[in-house]
């Protein structure tokens, strides 16, 4: 028997339940890992709520997790047990001791990249590098807007901006935190609960605003990110922290600029094992290189996942946060 985290319900971190399975056996194109560290990921709370609706319930959570590949199925090549590995995609479950996931997903880790980091960093590292990348190439010299820039995801971008030579303006709710995204790399950061959020993108830009705006806040924070870009400049939503962008107009998107607007995701870029290994190469050699460093600013017990959902949910977190099995 193997514990694991599921829900049979949705709802609030109450719903979860932490109970006794049987490992199941992988299938054809299938591995079954052995986690030694999980990631703690906004999404996950998405699901439990049901902002996301899960395949079924009851349901398993999370998508993220790393250790030791235990069991291989059928027409498995480029994994055996014993490896180390990681994920950051596949099938809800990574909440839990053993997880069976296609082995596609799975992506072997170098010398180099403790189990831990890796899981504290592969789906927001991944996220990092499709946005800061591919979903606006970025050279250098270009000024961004980052909602969010203290946590996970956030810290990990000030730092991946700050080695490509790109000024980014992160928002934080507190003055520990703004000390936070600018020890990464923040060019600098605005304390949205002080400050007019697009008054001092203004005054930081010298009124020039931004080339992009990444956001993963979602309804509360919508128009005030369309108003610090610049005209014909990108919008990017990519989360739903304080609720689902909706009702929006696009005729807005003109009227503020003929600004462009996009909603991407992991799975909408690493939709290839071939796409996926080359943005995990980029993200493992910026680790490697130490241009990157992961903030596991907070480690719990598998069975407290519920307790760790709601400090992340609370902002009272900081860098990533793991599950220990």
């Amino acid at each position: 028997m193997a514990k694991r985290i599921q829900f049979a319900q949705t709802g609030g971190s109450e719903v979860l339940e932490f109970i006794d399975v049987t490992p199941a056996e992988p299938g054809a194109g299938e591995v079954r890992v052995r986690n030694q560290a999980v990631g703690l990921n906004f999404i996950d709370i998405y699901f439990r709520t049901g902002l996301y609706p899960a395949p079924s319930l009851p349901s398993g959570l999370g998508t993220e997790g790393a250790g030791v590949v235990d069991a291989v199925g059928e027409d498995v090549t480029h994994l055996k047990a014993g490896d180390r590995v990681a994920y950051a995609q596949g099938p809800l479950g990574a909440y839990a001791e053993y997880h069976v996931l296609p082995a596609n997903k799975v992506v072997v880790l170098p010398d180099g990249v403790d189990v831990e980091t890796a899981a504290a960093c592969m789906l927001k590292g991944l996220t990092v590098q499709y946005l800061l990348r591919q979903t606006y190439p970025l050279r250098g010299g270009e000024t961004i807007l980052w909602h969010a820039a203290a946590g996970g995801v956030g810290s990990i971008a000030c730092q991946w901006a700050r080695a490509l030579g790109v000024k980014l303006i992160g928002t934080v709710s507190s003055p520990e935190k703004a000390v936070l995204a600018e020890q990464n790399g923040a060019w600098a950061t605005i304390d949205y609960t002080k400050e007019n959020v697009v008054e001092r993108v203004r005054e930081l830009t010298n009124g020039e605003m931004c080339d992009v705006v990444y956001d993963s806040v979602g309804k509360d924070t919508w128009e005030t990110s369309l108003d610090c870009l610049k005209p014909r400049s990108l919008m990017v939503s990519f989360g739903n922290a304080s609720g689902a962008v909706e009702g929006v107009n696009i005729g807005i998107l003109n009227q503020k600029g003929s600004l462009f607007v996009t909603r991407p995701s992991l799975n909408g870029y690493a939709d290839t094992r071939e796409r996926l290994e080359m943005m995990c190469d980029d993200l493992f050699g910026m680790l490697k290189g130490g241009e990157i460093k992961i903030d596991t600013g907070q480690k719990y017990p598998l069975a407290e996942a519920g307790k760790a959902q709601d400090a992340l949910q609370g902002r009272k977190t900081t860098g990533s946060t793991i599950l220990l099995p």
